[in-house]
């Protein structure tokens, strides 16, 4: 094998890593002959194999580095074991493809076993079952081998360099990531006519995939260093698939700001109605780890399709320019314009332009009510939590599949000092397995105090969200109860909290779903916010569209006027 720290001989192939790894990836050569190879940051391939199969060695090496496949404890455990670095290796490639599906072609799906892709969830449980006495057959030759030394390496490097005093101490990040859109057309054939050449494709299925690929792009406010596709992370999924997902973003937030709500909480007012005023820093939130399930699935239930209601949510202006009629002059063509008639030609008449919404310009943090009153049975035979987890599953997976901005939190609370919020899906999170299997895992508990959770999800939403347009969107059986916090005291101070989001350009939305509240106790609890109460969750699309672009829209004016 060739000396880690490549360069990045093969930037097309560097763009399919990056997308597939969800993170900067390069792609290098190896010594020809010898198989394809990663250290967690270059793929190695060899550069006498033909151009079909080192698009399947980078889509191996990149799955591997997305599922996790390189932790640091499995590749310990795999340091001078070439045998049973292979009989790992047998295992979890074929895992990693399949928890990559959702971004791979069918062709390269294909090189998956599910046989064997699906007898293990994770790493650690390939690593346990390549330790099992019995023959094994050994992996494909397009999964190339394991680095494990050189993956340790290169993982030791970036820790001494995060960290050269070697104290583990990580200083805190105030900077915060401003995210753009890149509008559809920005990203074809002209821009680079080189860029989708072979040995990626060219015009073949992997060139158009890959184009396809990053054409729902974002872009992070990085400074542009790092291999390709270190400002494009892609956001796309395959909307027709509701299994495994793998949607990555760059941009990340501060991990001591984390730290420092888990451990000390933060503090919010709450509105006394009686009083006619607030009890500042009333209520204490924090934001504690999920609980995954041995018995959680990543699979969602009773598929709905709510995307199209969505599509055109929260679209952004996009100025064409140049054209033959719009909405207002451009300067620069109309200044051309002049030039050619003064010198006797005839002058090009699209000097205007136009405004179209293209651009996905949307943030939106889904506050799930996973309380005790969530356990009380629903209707279709199931609990008010099993249909309010769907629904905020489809609703988390459509905003992702069309390039929103998604997080999903879920609150319970033990009286004003304990008010719990579990963060599913932040906003800078890959939406995968994972994901699902932590939302999988939520149960019913406790109480509901329900104007802090909606102001720690607007406080979250408005800091970390990272667009101009914020939408707030309560799943909730409109029960708001806890220690001191009674019907009527609860129902004001939610009320409050949502109009304070409201006035602050936030756009709100309520959902009820299998619940038996009547109207009167949610008008009370939601006020003049948009809310809709459904039976079951195949009814979700029937209602959002209209109600989220009404938000959406009312929050925009309110920006405006302030």
């Amino acid at each position: 094998m060739s000396n880690g720290g490549g360069g990045n001989r093969y930037p097309g192939l560097g763009l399919l890593a990056s997308a597939l790894a969800g993170r900067p990836v390069a792609v290098d050569v190896a010594d020809p002959g010898r198989p394809s190879w990663t250290d967690g940051q270059t793929v190695f391939v060899d550069p006498s194999a033909p151009s079909h199969a080192r698009v399947e060695a980078v889509a191996v090496q990149a799955s591997l580095i997305a599922a996790g496949s390189l932790d640091p404890d499995v590749m310990s455990a795999l340091v001078r074991h070439r045998r049973l670095a292979q009989r790992y290796l047998a295992i979890e490639g074929h895992r990693a493809l399949l928890a990559n599906a959702a971004l791979l072609p069918g062709s390269l799906v294909a090189m998956a076993d599910r046989s064997i892709g699906e007898h293990s969830d994770s790493a650690a449980a390939s690593l346990r079952i390549a330790r099992q006495d019995g023959a094994m057959p050994g992996p494909p030759k397009a999964f190339g081998a394991i680095a494990a030394k050189k993956v340790l390496a290169v993982s030791a490097a970036a820790a001494k360099h995060a960290d050269p005093q070697g104290a583990g101490h990580v200083p805190r990040r105030q900077e915060r990531h401003e995210l753009t859109e890149l509008d559809e057309d920005q990203v074809d054939d002209t821009d680079d006519p080189d860029l989708f050449s072979s040995p990626v494709g060219g015009g073949g299925t992997i060139g158009k995939w890959l184009k396809k690929l990053l054409s729902s792009a974002r872009k992070t406010g990085g400074n542009g260093a790092g291999p390709p596709g270190a400002d494009t992370p892609t956001h796309r999924t395959n909307s027709t698939t509701r299994g495994l997902h793998a949607v990555s973003s760059l941009a990340s937030v501060a991990s001591e700001q984390v730290d420092d709500i888990k451990t000390e909480g933060l503090k919010y007012p709450e509105w006394n109605a009686e009083r006619k005023t607030y009890r500042p820093d009333w209520c204490t939130v924090r934001e504690v780890d999920p609980e995954i399930k041995a018995s959680a699935t990543q699979q969602i239930e009773d598929a709905i399709s709510v995307r199209r209601p969505l599509a055109r949510l929260g679209m952004g202006l996009h100025r064409r320019h140049r054209q033959p009629q719009g909405d207002d002059i451009d300067i620069d063509a109309a200044l051309e314009a002049r030039v050619e008639v003064r010198a006797g030609s005839a002058p090009d008449e699209a000097v205007y332009l136009d405004s179209l919404r293209r651009r996905r310009d949307l943030s939106v943090l889904l506050l799930l009510d996973i309380s005790g009153s969530a356990a009380e049975p629903g209707t279709v035979g199931r609990t008010v939590h099993q249909q309010q987890r769907t629904a905020a599953a489809h609703l988390m997976v459509a905003l992702h599949d069309l390039g929103d901005r998604v997080s999903l939190y879920a609150y319970y609370s033990q009286g004003r000092s304990a008010v719990s919020m579990v963060p599913v899906k932040r906003f800078d999170e890959h939406l995968d397995a994972q994901v699902l299997r932590r939302l999988n895992s939520l149960e019913p508990g406790a109480y509901s105090r329900l104007g802090a959770a909606i102001r720690h999800g607007a406080a979250v939403l408005e800091d970390r969200g990272g667009t101009s347009r914020r939408l707030l969107v309560v799943l909730s059986d409109g029960l708001a109860y806890d220690h001191g916090y009674e019907r009527a005291y609860g129902a004001a101070d939610a009320r409050r909290a949502l109009t304070e989001a409201r006035r602050r350009g936030t756009g709100c939305v309520c959902l009820t779903i299998g619940a038996s509240t009547d109207t009167a106790a949610l008008r009370r609890v939601f006020g003049s916010t948009a809310h809709a109460t459904i039976s079951h969750p195949d009814q979700l699309a029937g209602v959002i569209g209209p109600m989220f672009r009404s938000a959406v829209r009312s929050a925009e004016v309110r920006r405006r006027v302030s």
